[in-house]
C-alpha cells in the first residue's frame, strides 16, 4: 500500500507555509544552539547560562504585538519550546497569541563526509518521526534543516551535491507526514573569493539537485518553504557587486530551478550586515522580472546583531532592544515588498558591520 498524505493533510500544511510569507511577512531565525548563542553572548558580555538564554529570548518572544504584522514564523531551539517567562508563561504561547507560526530546528548538526575534500552532510533522520509527532502535538507548525556546501576548485563535489538533496527531501517528506511544514536550507557558504557567477552557477545546481530529490520523494511542494543563500560573491572576493547586480543573479538562479507552485523563498542573511541582508532582499523585490513566489527573509544575525547591542544583559535594555528588533523586523518587511529605502533606517538603529562567520555551524 503506498502512503499519500490526504486532501486534509495537504491543505493544512499548504495553508501553514502561506501564512508563513503572506504580505512581506518573513522569519526570525532564534534557532542557535547553545553553544552558538555562546559567541554572540560573547560579543555583548554576556555569560552563557540557561537563565541568560531565557531572558534572552523572553525578550524575543515576548515583543509587542505589532511585531505580527512583520513576522509570519519564528524558528526556536529545542530548549526554547519548553521555557516559559518570569509569570510561567511558555515563550511558544507568546507567538500563538500573535498569530505567529511556531518553528523548531530538527536537524543535529553537520558531520563529515568520508572521501571529500572536508565536504559535509547533516545528521537527525534516525527518531525524526517521532520527534516530530512530539513537536507537532507540542504546538509547532514547521521545521528547519540546514545543509552546508562550500565553494572551491574541487567542490561542491557531485557526491555533497547529491546526498545533501537527499537528506533533506527525506526530512521533508517525515516532516509532512506529521503535519509539519519543512523549510529546505542548502546554505552555499560565502567564504572564499569566488565571483558571483561562480556563486550563481553553483546555487543552480544545488538547487536543482533538491528539487529532483523532493519530486523522487514525493514531497507536496506547496506545503514546503525554501530556505537559501542569496547568490553572492565570496567574502574575499575583489570584486564588489551591486544589490541590483545580487538580486538578478540570485532571481536568475531560482527562476531556473525552483517550481512556482513551491509558495515562499525565506533568504538566509550569509553573515551579511543588516543592512546589506535588508538593502538585497529589497533589490530583488524591486526587480523587474516574473516572481512568482513569496521572496522574504529567515534571519538570525540580520535581524538579532543590534537587539543584543541594545540589550547587552540588562532587564532595563529589555524595552529599547524589542524597539530595535521591531525596527529590523519591520525594514524587512518593507524590502520583501520592494518598498525599502535606507533613509528609513534613522539614526544609530542598523548595524552595518560584516556578521560573517568563517565554515559557520549552528
Amino acid at each position: 500500500m503506498s502512503v499519500h498524505l490526504s486532501d486534509a493533510q495537504k491543505k493544512e500544511l499548504a495553508e501553514i507555509a502561506k501564512r508563513i510569507v503572506r504580505d512581506g511577512r518573513g522569519i526570525l531565525a532564534a534557532d542557535e544552539s547553545s553553544g552558538t548563542i555562546g559567541k554572540r553572548f560573547d560579543t555583548i558580555g554576556v555569560e552563557n547560562v540557561e537563565e541568560n538564554r531565557r531572558q534572552y529570548r523572553s525578550l524575543l518572544m515576548s515583543c509587542d504585538q505589532s511585531v505580527k504584522d512583520s513576522i509570519g514564523g519564528v524558528i526556536l531551539y529545542h530548549e526554547t519550546l519548553y521555557q516559559k517567562d518570569d509569570s510561567g508563561k511558555l515563550l511558544r504561547d507568546f507567538l500563538k497569541e500573535r498569530g505567529i507560526a511556531v518553528g523548531i530546528k530538527v536537524d543535529k548538526g553537520v558531520v563529515k563526509l568520508m572521501g571529500t575534500k572536508d565536504e559535509t552532510t547533516t545528521q537527525g533522520l534516525d527518531g525524526l518521526g517521532e520527534r516530530c509527532a512530539q513537536y507537532k502535538a507540542d504546538g509547532c507548525d514547521f521545521a528547519k534543516w540546514r545543509c552546508v556546501l562550500k565553494i572551491t576548485d574541487s567542490t561542491p563535489s557531485q557526491l555533497a551535491i547529491d546526498e545533501n538533496a537527499n537528506v533533506l527531501a527525506r526530512y521533508a517528506s517525515i516532516c509532512q507526514m506529521n503535519g509539519i511544514v519543512p523549510i529546505v536550507e542548502p546554505e552555499i557558504l560565502p567564504d572564499g573569493n569566488h565571483t558571483l557567477e561562480k556563486c550563481q552557477e553553483v546555487t543552480e545546481k544545488v538547487v536543482a539537485a533538491c528539487y529532483k530529490a523532493l519530486s523522487d520523494h514525493h514531497v507536496y511542494l506547496e506545503g514546503t518553504l525554501l530556505k537559501p543563500n542569496m547568490v553572492t560573491a565570496g567574502h574575499d572576493c575583489p570584486t564588489k557587486y551591486t544589490p541590483e547586480q545580487v538580486a538578478m543573479a540570485t532571481l536568475t538562479a531560482l527562476r531556473r530551478t525552483v517550481p512556482p507552485a513551491m509558495p515562499g523563498v525565506t533568504f538566509l542573511s550569509g553573515g551579511q550586515s543588516e543592512t546589506s541582508a535588508t538593502q538585497h532582499l529589497n533589490a530583488i523585490n524591486a526587480a523587474d522580472v516574473l516572481r512568482p513566489w513569496a521572496l522574504t527573509f529567515s534571519y538570525g544575525r540580520a535581524l538579532q546583531a543590534s537587539v543584543l547591542k541594545a540589550w547587552k544583559g540588562k532587564a532595563g535594555n529589555v524595552a529599547a532592544a524589542q524597539k530595535v528588533l521591531l525596527h529590523r523586523a519591520k525594514m524587512n518587511r518593507l524590502a520583501a515588498q520592494g518598498k525599502y529605502n535606507t533613509s528609513m533606517e534613522g539614526s544609530g538603529s542598523a548595524d552595518n558591520q560584516s556578521l560573517h562567520v568563517a565554515n559557520h555551524q549552528y
